[in-house]
This record gives C-alpha cells, structure tokens and sequence, in this order.
C-alpha cells in the first residue's frame, strides 16, 4: 500500500505521547491543586524553601512535556520543518533522501544528502498504524519532490 498523497502544507504530530502529557498531566494537576485546596493551612506547614522547589520541579517537568508536545513535522511546497523538542531545523526538499521507522524504533528517521539522519520525533512507532502511515506519505511526498536522475 502506497502513501495517499496528502496537501501541502501538511503536518504530522505524535498522538499517544501528547495524549498522555495533557489527559494524564492535565488529571494530576487538577488532583494536585483539589488536594491543596482540600487539606488546608492545617496541613500546608512548608517552608518558603520546599514551596519554591516544588514549583521549580513543576516548571521543569511542563517544560519537559511541552517540549514533547510541540514535536512535528511540517512538508511545505518548497521545505521540511522538523521540530523536535525546542530544536526546528529547516530543510529544501532536495536535501531529504528518505525517512524510516525501523521494527522497534521509538521514532523515524530523516535520512538527509550529506549522508546524516535527524529523528522526528513526531513520527512515533508507539504510534502503530498512523506512525507507519505517515512514513508512507513522507515518503510519497519525498519521491514527489526528487528531481529525476538525467540520463546517461
């Protein structure tokens, strides 16, 4: 089965990782502020200290799973963005060779001119079916914009 053409410009993003930080995330901050509304001053004896490492561990790790959640791949008609944590880069289209998903990746692979690989994290093989599905698209697009090799 081929890659169904998609329009441009389109954008892939993971679905499982970004479900779990804002269902899951989402769930246990709004346990965490019933439970420090619930328990009261009675309970609440921390000290200034323990109050501000608490909220420096919170910002770190929205921090960690917004950078999660803003991973993605974006095909326009003339480059490929590829955002992967706080990192975008920006490619033509005659520099993207390939990507892959190798059996047991956690993510796909760019495979790019100058013979190096970036991951796109936004392509997860946790993903299952829509991981492989965007591959096959990328791939189609990626055919799509590659010159033809002239003849000899």
């Amino acid at each position: 089965m081929s890659g169904a053409p998609v329009s441009l410009p389109h954008t892939w993003r993971p679905f499982g990782a970004r479900m779990a930080i804002f269902v899951f995330g989402g769930g246990l901050a709004v346990v965490f502020v019933a439970a420090g509304i619930l328990l009261g001053d009675e309970v609440n004896t921390f000290t200034i200290f323990q109050k501000l490492t608490v909220a420096v561990f919170v910002v770190l790790a929205v921090g960690c799973a917004w950078a999660i959640a803003r991973c993605r791949i974006t095909a326009a008609p003339d480059t490929v963005t590829v955002v992967n944590g706080y990192r975008r880069r920006v490619y033509e289209w005659p520099q993207v060779v390939d990507v892959s998903l190798r059996h047991g990746a956690p993510w796909a692979g760019l495979d790019l001119s100058d013979g190096t690989q970036i991951s796109v994290v936004a392509i997860q093989g946790s993903d299952g079916p829509r991981a492989e599905r965007a591959v096959r698209e990328l791939r189609a697009l990626i055919a799509a914009h590659t010159p033809p090799e002239p003849e000899r």
